[in-house]
Formats: structure tokens, C-alpha cells, sequence
């Protein structure tokens, strides 16, 4: 399964370096005022894609902290209890003498 796995992680990264490759032309970046980038394509995808990662793991932060935040509190309000208890249903009943 391991040279699989590297099979395809091989295949992945040789995809993307002949498109970095392909894609090495120059392009312009126009912003307001006159401001002007001029990069090659792919580096501008890849800056385009980590600045999305980031916007992603910023909106996700927040729900994230709160949910830790819950289950700090919830382990510390739980009253101690064994590792492992049977559901009283599932006890067995008391020996007849």
C-alpha cells in the first residue's frame, strides 16, 4: 500500500511541475492607483491558493475554540467515574441462596 500511496504522490508532484512549467509566462496584477504586480502565473495561483487556505482556517478558528473551550468544561464538570461501568441493565441480577 506504501508504494501506492508514493506512486500517486509522485504522479501528483510531476502534474503540477510540468504545469508550473507550462504556466512560467509573465502576468500583470493591476490594482487601484496605478499599482502593478507583474509575476509569472504559477506563483500567483500558488499565492491566490495559500491566501485562501489562510482565509479558511481563519473562519474556522472561531469554531474551533469554541468547541475546545466546551470540552474543557464538560471534562471538568463530569464526576469522576471508572473506565469502564456497566449500564445497570446489564448487570447481572443477585445469587439465589
Amino acid at each position: 500500500m506504501r508504494i501506492v500511496t508514493w506512486t500517486v504522490r509522485l504522479a501528483a508532484f510531476l502534474l503540477l511541475l510540468a504545469f508550473a512549467a507550462k504556466n512560467a509566462d509573465p502576468v500583470t496584477l493591476r490594482f487601484f492607483f496605478d499599482l502593478a504586480w507583474q509575476l509569472p502565473l504559477v506563483a500567483l495561483l500558488v499565492a491566490f491558493f495559500a491566501a485562501g487556505v489562510l482565509c479558511g482556517l481563519a473562519a474556522i478558528l472561531g469554531t474551533v475554540l469554541r468547541q475546545r473551550r466546551e470540552i474543557g468544561r464538560l471534562r471538568r464538570e463530569a464526576p469522576e467515574r471508572p473506565a469502564y461501568a456497566a449500564p445497570a441493565g446489564l448487570q447481572p441480577p443477585p445469587a439465589e441462596s
